[in-house]
């Protein structure tokens, strides 16, 4: 999958995770910064639709479908500190025309996330 031109201004990259799992993994950096010394909501924010639209797309195994963003809610639970972050999403549900993701976003521990999202996309197939 390539990543759009938003994702490389946010220098996030695509790695396999466990069991083949997409895993998004977004450096901490100045275009990333929000107060000193953590993220910025809307780059968190950035990370968690990715994956989910990643994830999505990867589900449907449709070269020509377009996936778009209906609706997404964020939950911050924690700041982001300097460090790496992650992000994994998992479908919900697959429909034929809209899919609804849940994605998380975590740094130094998976079991302790720093924001989720419930994310629901509409998919026109080819």
């Amino acid at each position: 999958m390539t990543l759009p031109p938003y994702a490389h201004t946010l220098s996030i990259s695509l790695e396999e995770g466990a069991e083949g799992a997409p895993l998004y993994r977004m450096p901490f950096g100045d275009t990333v910064l929000g107060r000193p010394g953590f993220l910025h909501g809307g780059a968190i924010s950035g990370l968690l639709e990715l994956a989910a639209i990643g994830t999505a797309l990867r589900a449907i195994d449709d070269d020509g479908a377009v996936v778009k963003p209906i609706n997404m809610t964020v939950s911050f639970m924690r700041g982001g500190t300097d460090q790496d972050t992650f992000a994994s999403a998992t479908i919900t549900r697959l429909g034929n025309r809209v899919i609804n993701v849940e994605a998380h976003a975590w740094q130094d521990d998976r079991d302790r996330p720093i924001a989720s999202a419930q994310v629901n996309l509409l998919v026109r197939r080819s």
